[in-house]
């Protein structure tokens, strides 16, 4: 057993009279690569918007080192980034460079100066392969390179965890490769990854547990070996069935 660092305990969600969310239990564990799966609208990007604090849980605790983070007295920007968040439409600031991009955050919220954060951008620029484009701005880059500009930014802050929302969804298939390939490069170091994605082959090959949800509960989690080769539950075997001839 890894150092726990998130405890989500009976979560729920409800929007209106909606239940988005019901009872979901899980933890994540120092190094965990954990794969979300479910057909839309399952639930799954509002667990990680909740996990996030940009959704306010109905009911339920969100642990982060035993700490109730829901409880609405914690600083949400400074526990972001510990726990950091990459979305699927990239939300990089149109008016800033690649550069500054991955700076702000730092500047603002760890209270960083310009040339140490300048150093730090420029080290994950560098590791997602964008260092070629730190001038440049968001409209004059690839949808794959304005995502792996915003994992840089995310990492720039020095998480200890880092929720991925659906983060190919937004990408043409000739791109998602690219972004892909540098999350498998993260997971390889030990970075603690929470992942929403459709990217099937990534969730059985790179993960070290897979969560499948369906409308709203966690119908199945464990090994992606059991998951995806032996799924106890007759929804998962529905929904992994298209994909079991990969």
């Amino acid at each position: 057993m890894g150092e726990m660092i998130l405890e989500v305990r009976h979560l729920s969600k409800t929007f209106g009279k909606n239940p988005v969310l019901r009872d979901i239990d899980f933890t994540v564990d120092k190094g965990d690569v954990i794969s979300i799966i479910g057909a839309s609208g399952s639930g799954k990007s509002t667990l990680l918007r909740c996990i996030n604090l940009l959704e306010t849980p109905t009911s339920g605790e969100i642990l982060y080192h035993g700490e109730n983070v829901a409880s609405g007295k914690v600083n949400a920007a400074q526990y972001r980034s510990h726990v950091g968040m990459v979305f699927q439409s990239f939300n990089l600031f149109n008016n800033m460079t690649v550069l500054e991009n991955c700076m702000v955050g730092q500047v603002k919220v760890l209270k960083k100066n310009r040339e140490e954060a300048r150093k730090v951008a420029l080290e994950y620029l560098e590791k997602v392969g964008m260092a070629p484009y730190v001038n440049a701005r968001p409209r004059q880059i690839s949808g794959g390179q304005k995502q792996r500009v915003a994992i840089a930014r995310a990492l720039a802050m020095s998480p200890e965890v880092l929720l991925f929302d659906e983060p190919t969804s937004a990408l043409d298939p000739e791109m998602v490769g690219e972004v892909l390939s540098v999350m498998q490069d993260l997971a390889q170091e030990g970075m603690t990854m929470l992942v929403v994605t459709h990217e099937m082959a990534f969730a059985r090959d790179v993960s070290s547990r897979v969560v499948y949800m369906n409308q709203g509960v966690i119908c199945e989690q464990g090994a992606p070996a059991d998951v995806f080769g032996n799924p106890q539950r007759q929804e998962t075997k529905d929904f992994l069935s298209r994909f079991r001839q990969n």
